[in-house]
């Protein structure tokens, strides 16, 4: 079993076109090792993106637990999309409604849930995601104690998220087949 943050670095260099995330390993590897041991607890990551980053929730749902024949077989992962749970998600206004939202989420997955936000900072759905301290984000122009900051002027951020979900799904196969430690 390799340490995660070692394996991280592996990860980053086979891949080819994440040069830019090498440096940056030191913010994504903790942060996303403590996220991975709520999925291996049996928390539900329910996904949820601003307007601009729907094609993104599509492709990360459609490609998460599609595996190839010749791939590892590995569990059926619980990632899902709030608004497909929750429609009225736009519609949240208070604390008040976030906590029911929370109190519904909490009866309906016992084992616990984490949010996962991708997407701009100012977006009104981040709102819901920053309101629990255990949400897993990837926000663009924020700095965010359980968040990876991103630039939303960069010009190559479509395949920065591209490139991140590949790592994220890399990272997961590691966790969930016990090939590397946190």
């Amino acid at each position: 079993m390799m340490d995660f943050f070692k394996w991280t670095l592996q990860a980053i260099r086979a891949e080819g076109s994440m040069s830019w995330m090498e440096e940056r390993r030191e913010e994504w590897s903790p942060l996303l090792a403590s996220r991975l041991k709520f999925l291996l607890d049996g928390r539900v990551f329910l996904l949820i993106c601003d307007e601009q980053r729907e094609w993104f929730l599509s492709y990360f749902l459609t490609n998460i637990n599609r595996r190839s024949i010749s791939a590892s077989p590995r569990p059926l992962l619980p990632f899902f999309s709030l608004k497909s749970i929750y429609p009225n998600l736009d519609d949240i206004s208070s604390k008040d409604e976030m906590a029911l939202l929370d109190d519904l989420l909490e009866i309906t997955f016992p084992n616990g849930f984490i949010y996962f936000y991708i997407g701009s900072s100012l977006n009104k759905r981040a709102q819901v995601a920053k309101g629990r301290d255990d949400s897993y984000m990837w926000l663009l122009d924020e700095q965010s104690q359980n968040g990876f900051s991103l630039n939303s002027k960069d010009e190559n951020i479509d395949s920065k998220f591209l490139s991140l979900y590949s790592l994220f799904d890399k990272s997961v196969e590691a966790a969930v087949t016990a090939k590397v430690s946190f």
